[in-house]
């Protein structure tokens, strides 16, 4: 998968034609805050669970480092909570188990930490109460899903693969030739295994999980019997036939309110063609509409918010994420792209653990799993999620360098902003077409600051101060700067 998602973030890496590349920074720079604009309330941050979870769900202090925002020690640093409000549970695809002679077939590059065990284990029984059931799997992914939900998070199930068994080849990691690999007399047996875990969640584990998505990344072509993780291609026509049955399991189990989520293809162009593809019917089932962002900073994310937000009317999320680039600056980039073309009204970030350097916020060790360094991203990230929470509306800023979200009941103006230069700038944001502004006491607006090249790390200062409406705030090249405007009003 890292592999994989490196080089297509690569391949994607360009910056928007010049149709879209509105405001990348190269001098000083004045950003109007637009109030009449705004693209919904946001609804908060997120990651994946699977496989970091697989290692460390036992831990206390990852899941408040991650879903709280209180400050946590690790390893002899005192770090701020990221404040993530979701959780991706993992559907795992393995067992070990034999049926009537025949057992998984597994990739010889999987690792055994990316195999994540899944619950329906014998086909002869659909009982989820019968002994074709194993309840007791996954215990680590699932111990952390709680301890998430103990702290406020909202959750999403979804699955990398089907069961091995319903997979063509047994292998659930992919087809040999990374073509269909859902046989399809298991159509509706998918469907069922994430029904029937969504309600064994809610009735024994005390998780409501408010979507379900089926799939994952299926229209990619990389799954294939020898890859390095569970994935199943399953095309634009299987996924329109299992997203009925999909509604109907949750539906006969009186889940009638967990909403389907769909399609989570790799990227903003791929998931435009999935969608499009579909007819009304199936565009109905769908509640809410996920996106990857591993298309880097191309892809067509105007067109995909159009066809999906504007004309279908549905939610849209950025449901995975992450690059290689441990700075942070990349991640940074992406992120305020989103915000200024996609509109998503959530962001999650893949693993938030991870072993390959720069992928993760927090890496460990593959062969070890024992957790080690904090990048730089992890301070970048929490410039956004510390800050942009879970309420406020985003508000329109005409670049793609700095979001704006704004929470009426506090009267407090947010602003993220990226210094995409490699010198130093001076930001001055423009605050005119609000009713007042006063900022804190004698005017200040505290901020963050994170430099990307080394130096600040989330480090808090209050020596900035409004001009009338206006703010100037001196950048460091390829910095990242959180304010905080109080006493502001619409």
């Amino acid at each position: 998968m890292i592999r994989r998602r490196t080089l297509l973030a690569a391949a994607g890496g360009t910056v928007l034609g010049s149709a879209l590349a509105t405001g990348t920074a190269h001098a000083d720079a004045t950003i109007a805050v637009n109030p009449g604009t705004s693209y919904g309330n946001w609804e908060g941050w997120g990651t994946s669970l699977a496989w970091w979870a697989n290692v460390f769900g036992a831990r206390d202090d990852f899941a408040d480092i991650f879903f709280t925002t209180k400050s946590t020690s690790y390893n002899g640093t005192s770090l701020p909570g990221l404040g993530m409000n979701i959780a991706r549970y993992n559907l795992g695809a393995c067992s070990w188990n034999s049926v009537g002679g025949q057992s998984m077939a597994a990739s010889p590059n999987i690792p055994a930490f990316k195999q994540i065990e899944g619950f329906w284990q014998d086909w002869n029984n659909e009982d989820p109460a019968s002994g074709a059931w194993k309840w007791t799997a996954d215990a680590n992914q699932r111990a952390m899903l709680g301890k998430a939900v103990s702290r406020g998070a909202t959750t999403e199930l979804f699955a990398n693969s089907p069961m091995w068994w319903m997979c063509q080849n047994h292998n659930p990691s992919g087809a040999s030739g990374g073509g269909n690999n859902l046989q399809t007399w298991n159509y509706r047996q998918h469907a069922s295994h994430l029904a029937a875990v969504a309600l064994r969640a809610k009735n024994n584990w005390g998780v409501n999980f408010t979507t379900v998505d089926p799939f994952n990344e299926p229209s990619s072509t990389w799954w294939t019997a020898t890859g390095t993780q569970e994935g199943c291609h399953m095309d634009a026509s299987v996924q329109a036939a299992v997203l009925p049955y999909m509604r109907s399991e949750l539906d006969s189990r009186g889940l009638t309110g967990v909403r389907i989520s769909a399609s989570d293809e790799t990227s903003y162009d791929l998931a435009r063609t999935t969608w499009n593809s579909f007819g009304a019917s199936t565009k109905a089932l769908v509640n809410q509409f996920n996106v990857h962002g591993y298309q880097g900073s191309s892809g067509r994310r105007d067109l995909l918010y159009t066809d999906v937000v504007t004309t279908s009317g549905k939610k849209l999320w950025n449901s995975e994420t992450g690059d290689g680039d441990g700075s942070g600056y990349t991640m940074a980039f992406n992120l305020l792209y989103d915000f200024r073309w996609l509109h998503p009204t959530a962001w999650v970030y893949w693993q938030v653990m991870d072993p390959t350097a720069g992928w993760g916020v927090i890496k460990y060790d593959g062969s070890t799993l024992q957790a080690g360094a904090i990048e730089t991203k992890y301070y970048v990230l929490a410039q956004f999620s510390r800050h942009l929470r879970p309420g406020m509306r985003i508000l329109d800023t005409g670049v793609s360098y700095a979001v704006a979200g704004y929470d009426a009941s506090a009267r407090r103006l947010v602003i993220v902003a990226l210094n995409t230069s490699t010198s130093a700038q001076t930001l001055t944001f423009d605050l005119s077409r609000f009713t007042t502004v006063t900022g804190g006491s004698g005017g200040v607006v505290p901020r963050w600051n994170t430099v990307t090249t080394g130096g600040d790390k989330y480090a808090s200062y209050s020596n900035t101060f409004l001009s009338g409406k206006t703010v100037a705030v001196p950048f460091a090249a390829k910095a990242v700067q959180t304010l905080q405007i109080d006493g502001v009003t619409i």
